[in-house]
């Protein structure tokens, strides 16, 4: 008898194309949609009807089904596995791993994201570069922007947990005008710190650009700025000492508003001990004299290091780039006084404001910076008292009381 096809399809057509569903409660959910075609089974048939027919395409059915069921979890698990390893990670606030520091919701992310996001940390997406490591433009997964700090020196950093405190101690410091970090990667050779991206740069770069920052705006910048700093020094717990203030540290925000970043890092980067170090953090031009002597420092190295901000939004010119004939070491500081002192504060001004400034608001922002870049930290103001001369129209009596004495043009200067 010549054997007859017998064709599955015509049979169990609303099988042609089965679906599975699966879900892992894992760490990380997902869900995995898999379809697949059945393709058209031809069995040799001798007997082309009965139970004979039955039971071949119970067979068949069931051979089918069985490759599928076969199928599906092998691949449902190896996409969970490849999910697995680009997905980022959370600590879980509930049940923290051994040997790890509870971070809340502050993400921890794989260094291969972060290399991916970086294009392997390309040189062509560097977009600063400091005493703490370079920091890199970023296209995170969820389509956010970053800005991510690969940290130097990570023999200096201390063990994991000890990143992983100072880490935290940084994510609690929460203010409009300070730099809110986002997550952070820890690998054996490898230490990043993960922030928003800020669309309009750092001051420092923002002061060479066109068009010029308008007066009100340069007001508004060192407000904020003074602001966060003194949310650093007062109502941290512990307070933070940031010790590399600068215009490359005050980034600005879609607005122009001053963020306060990088703080935090130098007590990171030098663990041994709180505030004494055996190398001194910071940038030229803005390292206050006892500072650089002792290598001890204080919330009144910072204010030394505001007031020569203040002057570099006053004039438009770099504290360390500064060069005058008279000054030929650079001494920005001490041509500020001199002027000061002649009352030729005009001379001060930055020329693409030309006349667009309020001079009476420029005398009190050169007192406020003179007061803060004082040589004995004992004589400057504190954060907060610099926020008060900021904010209102009249100066404290002490100004004109310190003003008034002379000054030493000799002395150590920024």
């Amino acid at each position: 008898m010549t054997p007859t096809p017998f064709l599955l399809t015509g049979i169990i057509h609303e099988l042609r194309f089965v679906s599975f569903k699966l879900s892992t409660n894992l760490l990380l959910k997902f869900y995995f949609d898999f379809k697949i075609q059945l393709p058209s089974l031809e069995i040799k048939n001798s007997q082309p009807s009965g139970r004979a027919r039955s039971r071949k395409t119970a067979l068949a059915i069931g051979l089918s089904l069985g490759c599928i069921c076969l199928l599906i979890p092998g691949l449902g698990f190896l996409h969970w596995w490849r999910q697995r390893l680009r997905q980022q990670a959370l600590f879980n606030v509930n049940e923290p791993q051994l040997g790890e520091v509870c971070l809340e919701t502050l993400k921890r992310f794989q260094f291969n994201e972060l290399q991916l996001a970086t294009n392997n940390f390309s040189s062509k997406n560097i977009i600063g570069k400091g005493g703490f490591g370079n920091v890199y433009k970023g296209y995170l997964q969820d389509g956010n922007v970053a800005a991510i700090k690969r940290l130097k020196d990570v023999d200096a950093i201390g063990g994991e947990i000890q990143f992983q405190n100072e880490v935290k101690m940084i994510s609690l410091a929460v203010h409009r005008n300070l730099l809110q970090l986002h997550g952070f990667c820890m690998t054996a050779t490898e230490r990043l710190l993960v922030y928003p991206y800020m669309s309009n740069g750092s001051l420092a770069s923002r002061l060479k650009a066109k068009p010029t920052l308008d007066w009100d705006t340069r007001k508004r910048i060192a407000l904020g700025a003074a602001r966060g700093l003194l949310y650093l020094h007062e109502q941290c717990d512990p307070k933070i000492i940031h010790r590399d203030v600068k215009a490359a540290n005050i980034l600005l925000d879609d607005y122009s508003e001053a963020v306060v970043g990088d703080f935090g890092l130098a007590k990171l980067l030098d663990h041994r001990d709180s505030h004494v170090t055996t190398a001194v953090r910071g940038t030229a031009g803005y390292i206050a004299p006892e500072y650089l002597s002792t290598g001890q420092s204080s919330d009144k190295t910072d204010v030394f290091a505001f007031g020569i901000l203040l002057l570099e939004l006053i004039t438009g010119q770099r504290a360390v780039e500064f060069e005058n004939v008279e000054y030929p070491e650079g001494a920005f500081l001490n041509w500020v006084k001199k002027i000061h002192q002649e009352k030729n504060l005009e001379m001060l001004v930055d020329r693409e404001l030309k006349n667009n400034y309020d001079p009476i608001e420029l005398e009190k922002i050169v007192q406020v910076s003179l007061l803060c870049s004082q040589h004995v930290p004992s004589q400057r103001p504190n954060m907060a008292e610099v926020v008060c001369m900021l904010e209102e129209d009249e100066l404290a009596e002490k100004c004109e009381a310190s003003l008034s004495q002379p000054m030493n043009l000799s002395g150590p200067s920024s």
